[in-house]
């Protein structure tokens, strides 16, 4: 198929996006497209206005996840009469992760497991009375992590989520969010690290560290439910 022909599938992938993700949640619809063969190897896209408008979001949004996909190698932008976005013919190898890939019931696993951790280390840090040096080591994590280089981002960034359930005062939390973060750094370890997803990464991790420095656990706790959506929108499409 060279484009969605206007079935259900069609209907199901080429859907409005949630806006609080824009950006993941695009990569991983185009993702879709390929992988469920909506658009076939050497196919080509809808425009990106005709994309923008089906995903409701803006055509920088559809040129920016299109940009990383061929940065990915997923697709080939062409220019000319017949030009356009077209999926890779082939298409490259899904993710880095040796043999066996994760299943989806594994994927699920860890991300159901990093939701019920993350969030709730979010809300409960953010109800705490944290002390100075709580708050300085928060902004200190989250300053490093807005720093990182591409290289030491996830290493970094796995460390502010870290101490996040540090200043909850739970040490068993610390040993849950470790072990589980072990594992979903596994899976990230075998998809691309995205330019804008690090961008918008960074946005989210100041929205959830300002909703815990200001006693907002409600806050907190949507701003990690967000911000994990985001890379989970990322893996399923990679991986799933």
């Amino acid at each position: 198929m060279a484009e969605g022909d206007g079935g259900l599938a069609d209907e199901v992938i080429f859907r409005p996006v949630r806006s609080g993700n824009a950006f993941e949640d695009t990569v991983a619809r185009l993702l879709q497209t390929i992988r469920l063969g909506i658009v076939d190897p050497g196919g080509v896209l809808p425009s990106e206005r005709d994309l923008a408008t089906r995903f409701s979001v803006s055509r920088d949004t559809v040129r920016e996840a299109i940009r990383s996909l061929s940065d990915a190698g997923y697709l080939v932008a062409r220019r000319g009469r017949y030009g356009g976005t077209f999926v890779s013919d082939p298409l490259p190898a899904p993710g880095t992760i040796e043999a066996p890939l994760p299943t989806a019931a594994e994927i699920e696993d860890v991300l159901g497991l990093r939701e019920i951790l993350e969030v709730g280390a979010a809300r409960a840090a953010a109800g705490r009375e944290l002390t100075a040096a709580d708050r300085e080591l928060l902004w200190t994590r989250l300053r490093e992590t807005a720093a990182a280089s591409v290289d030491d981002y996830r290493r970094l960034d796995s460390r502010l989520h870290l101490t996040i359930g540090e200043v909850v005062g739970v040490p068993s939390l610390v040993s849950l969010l470790a072990d589980n973060r072990t594992h979903v750094n596994a899976l990230l370890d075998g998809i691309p690290l995205l330019a804008r997803n690090i961008e918008h990464s960074n946005q989210q991790h100041e929205d959830i560290v300002v909703a815990i420095l200001t006693g907002n656990p409600e806050r907190a706790a949507e701003a990690m439910v967000e911000h994990l959506a985001g890379s989970a929108a990322l893996l399923r499409g990679f991986l799933g």
